[in-house]
């Protein structure tokens, strides 16, 4: 592992900053200003409604850790840096010995941001990392592989912000066997997502984020899991109450 987990730099400090305001009013932002959060796995899935701070909590580890939370590699120059977001200057990160000699130097690792992703693959197109794949004949999904594949091929630290937009089932399974290899060989892989397939990754970490804050929940007890498990045996029953709410 890279980071053991994220802790809040006031705290840290012995400082008591009243935080107002978005995203400190998310429960699981206030949560993890007010406790810190502690990684126990290779891999760390956070699952939980749209709005919940994923994607917040993502940015900010990115951040804490070097990555523009824009995406891509460490060490990508923008044109135009942007300032730290307000939760990404509020903490810091607890680090392994590896994670530590990684600091100041080379360290590595990346952030996929599936939303962003788009702008990346126009950057890096033509690089000879990409010599192979022509990101632009691919489909969105195959281009996401494609990167999977040359970036996440080196010890570091993969954020992950719900990869599984862009992916068929089967490609799915193939990043959940993608994250099971960088497990293996020494990385650390945090991933906000939606996709029950992937938070079903044996031995993961499975943190769900909610008005509840943050919780560790076991894959078959996830609202997530839960949701998708009543739908697929009974989706009438669903469109059935979507329908009749619309109508009324």
């Amino acid at each position: 592992m890279i980071i053991t987990g994220v802790t809040p730099r006031n705290a840290a400090d012995g400082e008591d900053a009243t935080l107002r305001g978005w995203p400190f009013e998310l429960p699981p932002v206030a949560q993890l200003l007010r406790d810190g959060l502690t990684f126990t796995a290779p891999v760390t899935l956070l699952v939980g409604e749209n709005g919940s701070g994923k994607s917040t909590i993502i940015e900010a580890i990115a951040e804490a850790y070097g990555v523009d939370r824009r995406g891509g590699h460490i060490g990508r120059d923008y044109a135009s840096p942007l300032e730290k977001a307000p939760l990404g200057r509020e903490i810091r990160l607890e680090r392994t010995k590896v994670g530590r000699r990684m600091v100041g130097t080379k360290p590595r690792g990346y952030f996929l941001r599936a939303e962003t992703a788009y702008g990346f693959f126009e950057y890096v197109s033509g690089t000879p990392a990409y010599d192979e794949h022509d990101l632009f004949s691919m489909s969105h999904g195959e281009s996401f592989l494609a990167v999977f594949d040359v970036r996440f091929a080196r010890q570091g630290l993969y954020l992950m912000d719900e990869p599984e937009s862009a992916l068929s089932f089967s490609s799915t399974l193939k990043l959940l066997a993608l994250l099971d290899d960088l497990r293996n060989t020494g990385s650390q892989v945090i991933c906000a997502t939606h996709s029950p397939l992937l938070a079903a990754l044996s031995g993961a970490q499975i943190l769900e984020l909610g008005d509840h804050g943050i919780r560790t929940v076991p894959w078959n007890e996830l609202e997530l899991v839960d949701h998708w498990r009543r739908f697929l045996a009974q989706p009438d029953s669903y469109l059935r109450y979507l329908i009749d709410n619309r109508e009324t």
